[in-house]
């Protein structure tokens, strides 16, 4: 017969034991020390070596590697085709991360564009990054100055595998032109459009980029080129539509020209897949989080990081465990 306990020591016993549950389910999420020698590798799918994803998932991995001997994480950036192959490759678990157009996110997410009638609901958020907006650049003899004067232009709108194409098979959809209005697309590798703008082989080029940008700034150096003002009625409607999408300006001082342009765009953002060790997330959200003033110093396009932003704009996937963990441990999240 088991005698009952007083009062007092019952109260401790299941203060005891909720103590105990509390300690077990942090260890099993917050990042934890390696055993000796071991090592968890970790890459992150970027984007072309001449953008912005690629440096940025590189500063990344300078931060997170570290602390190599503490948490075990190596973290390695890849340079891949772009958003959409990113999300392919987490898919099949060829990466464990990629940085995605918000757009992309929601797409592969919820089954559309893309993945239409194949959701990918194991996709989980991160982290959001820094804002990116969809850019033009047209020759200047091609007297293209708006959305509506790229109608039956030769126009580089990506390649496939890129978000850049997913998002202007998006603006085409909403355009609803004719097929003698639409633009006759060229695919061609974001470094390989410098070249063909300044030799007349294409009249415009689409990027989806972070601000300031090389490639911008290299395409206004090698050739008379202006920038696209991305407006109108159907851009208004994409965004009220779709709430991953905002609107925004390219500032105009940035590449010196008279006035900002208007346009519209996403964020860029760090995604994985449910199946990857919530350790493992974990101390790359910590790393991103407990860094960012490091990070805003690493690339331009991260200057403006807003903790608050991060954990929120452009996420339409749900937050990784391991990621919604840390962020309450950081106190952004209740």
């Amino acid at each position: 017969m088991i005698s009952k306990l007083p009062p007092s020591w019952s109260c401790r016993l299941v203060q005891g034991i909720a103590a105990l549950v509390a300690i077990v389910s942090v260890a099993e999420i917050l990042p934890t020390a390696a055993s000796a020698g071991e090592e968890i590798f970790a890459s992150i799918g970027t984007g072309q070596v001449n953008g912005i994803y690629y440096p940025v998932g590189k500063a990344i991995c300078q931060i997170v590697n570290r602390d190599l001997r503490t948490h075990g994480v190596r973290c390695s950036p890849e340079s891949t085709p772009g958003s959409v192959y990113n999300i392919g490759a987490i898919q099949s678990g060829e990466l464990e991360f990629g940085i995605v157009q918000s757009d992309v996110q929601f797409g592969a997410y919820n089954g559309e564009g893309a993945w239409n009638g194949r959701p990918s609901r194991g996709l989980r958020s991160v982290v959001s990054l820094y804002p990116e907006l969809v850019t033009v650049m047209a020759r200047t003899d091609s007297h293209i100055q708006d959305l509506a004067g790229l109608a039956g232009r030769r126009v580089n709108v990506g390649s496939q595998g890129t978000g850049t194409r997913a998002t202007w098979d998006a603006i085409e959809a909403e355009l609803g032109w004719s097929n003698e209005q639409r633009v006759k697309p060229v695919e061609l590798r974001a470094d390989a459009t410098t070249s063909a703008l300044c030799t007349g082989v294409i009249e415009a080029s689409l990027l989806i980029v972070g601000h300031p940008s090389p490639l911008v700034t290299t395409q206004r150096a090698a050739c008379a080129v202006n920038l696209v003002a991305i407006s109108g009625t159907a851009i208004d409607k994409l965004v009220h539509d779709h709430l991953y999408y905002q609107r925004g300006s390219i500032l105009g001082e940035i590449y010196g020209v008279p006035a900002d342009v208007p346009t519209f765009g996403g964020r860029a953002t760090l995604v994985t897949s449910v199946s990857v060790d919530a350790r493992v997330v974990a101390v790359i959200a910590k790393a991103v989080l407990a860094h960012l003033a490091e990070l805003r110093t690493l690339h331009p396009a991260l200057a403006r990081l807003r903790a608050r932003e991060m954990i929120n704009d452009g996420l339409t996937a749900p937050l990784h465990l391991g990621a919604a963990q840390i962020y309450k441990e950081l106190e952004l999240l209740e």
